[in-house]
């Protein structure tokens, strides 16, 4: 028997601009929403905007150039986000057109799913705002050239800025009415009153403050609709909208920054004599009643691939005493978006239900010893320096069961035995 140390883990640093790693964001909404309002104030917090740049070209090549600059907003600067055409006869698109688009890009796979989230949202919200299948939507402004910009435009700026989370304030969608190429209809438009679901929202002002393209952004990417939480602010950007009117700054506020030790991100306090750091999670659930139970190990399964921390079931029992599943899935919140779609595609649920949560985790290492000739890692908790619990691996014990002829069980034994021998025991101190 033998124990070797594998190379830790690497601890999150700071950028090369100073900042942490994984920010949190929060964006103040309260004057109105757009995408290129939301884009600004991610470019003047700090977003490269050649990357921003990089991340349309690779969906949309050779059809837009964006340009910031700065401009007041009664009397704030903010920083405005162009969205010039350099192409000619640019289409109009529908859903399934946009999704092939960002399906074929050479995007990061979280830029990827931020925006077929919520390009998903926006044409579930077309559909039931005009009567229609999603599949069918055409969109007009969300299809767009310059809406394809704007929204992988923010979800290349959030990845390249290093936002883990981001939360958002109550929206304002303003009032009255506008003219379309078919009618006038009133403010806020039925797409934008079908996004604000389970939002808090506000008037706010004359004229349509809020769009699709910049209320479906808002809605999914946030984890939770709240005031400002504890930070330690990094940065803050300005983004302006294209308007100038004197009673109210046409802008979006985002303020970047680490969450304050001793807050729950949600307005709360941990109580003083809980010293165990936690972070924040989300967990998605969907209740299902008509998936063949032979299929749920492989959802499980494809969930944790995809990055779930954790995925679980639990049996229940819906109307009509007909008898179900829960499914759960643990998640870290720069990576709901893309679990949310991945739930949607493996089951036949119509809706996922999201709660943020606050998680409490035990550092973790690993250390190996031999068994049979095999290799077994022991997972390592502990805290304060302190072990708490050592586990053979499972994965690794099968393996050498298969190798030595031997039962499983018998290898976990043995493997627990070894790690025994190298004094990986509860209260022994972490080994060096």
């Amino acid at each position: 028997m033998s124990t070797s140390d594998p190379t830790p883990p690497a601890d999150p640093s700071p950028d090369e601009r100073g900042r942490p790693s994984r920010l949190r964001a929060w964006v103040d909404a309260r004057n109105g929403v757009a995408g290129d309002m939301l884009l600004g104030g991610l470019v003047d917090a700090g977003a490269q905007l050649p990357a921003v740049q990089s991340a349309v070209d690779a969906v949309i090549p050779g059809t837009v150039r964006l340009v910031a600059r700065s401009v007041h907003r009664a009397g704030m600067r903010a920083t405005k986000v162009d969205v010039e055409k350099i192409a000619e006869d640019l289409p109009r698109r529908h859903w399934t057109d946009i999704r092939a688009l960002l399906l074929a890009g050479d995007l990061d796979d979280v830029v990827r799913d931020r925006a077929l989230a919520v390009f998903a949202r926006l044409a579930d919200a077309e559909g039931r705002a005009h009567g229609i299948d999603p599949e069918q939507v055409h969109f007009h402004e969300v299809g767009a050239w310059d809406s394809i910009a704007d929204v992988v435009g923010v979800c290349a700026a959030l990845a390249e800025l290093g936002v883990a989370s981001l939360t958002a304030g109550p929206v304002a969608l303003g009032s009255g009415s506008i003219r379309t190429s078919h009618c006038e209809i009133p403010v806020p438009v039925p797409a934008v009153l079908e996004l604000s679901r389970g939002w808090r929202v506000v008037s706010g002002g004359e004229g349509e403050l809020a769009t699709p393209t910049g209320m479906a952004l808002v809605t999914v990417l946030a984890d939770a609709c709240e005031d400002l939480p504890a930070l330690l602010v990094a940065a803050v950007g300005v983004g302006a909208g294209t308007r100038d009117v004197a009673e109210r700054p046409n802008v979006v506020r985002v303020v970047l920054g680490s969450p304050v030790e001793g807050s729950t991100g949600s307005g709360g306090v941990v109580p003083a004599d809980d010293a165990v750091p936690a972070e924040g999670a989300v967990v998605l659930e969907a209740n299902v009643d008509d998936l063949d139970p032979r299929v749920w190990p492989s959802v499980l399964a494809a969930l944790l691939a995809a990055g779930a921390s954790d995925a679980w079931l639990n049996p229940i029992l819906m109307k009509k005493g007909r008898p179900a599943h829960t499914l759960s899935v643990l998640a870290e919140p720069e990576l709901v978006a893309g679990l949310r779609e991945r739930v949607f595609a493996l089951v036949p649920t119509l809706g996922v239900r999201e709660h943020p949560v606050r998680k409490v985790t035990l550092d973790r290492t690993w250390r190996t010893v031999e068994v049979e000739g095999s290799q077994v890692r022991i997972k390592l908790a502990h805290r304060d320096g302190v072990l708490v619990t050592a586990t053979p691996e499972f994965e690794d014990a099968a393996r050498a069961a298969e190798q030595s002829g031997l039962a499983v069980r018998e290898v976990l034994d043995l493997a627990a035995a070894a790690a025994v021998a190298a004094g990986l025991t509860p209260g022994a101190p972490v080994p060096d």
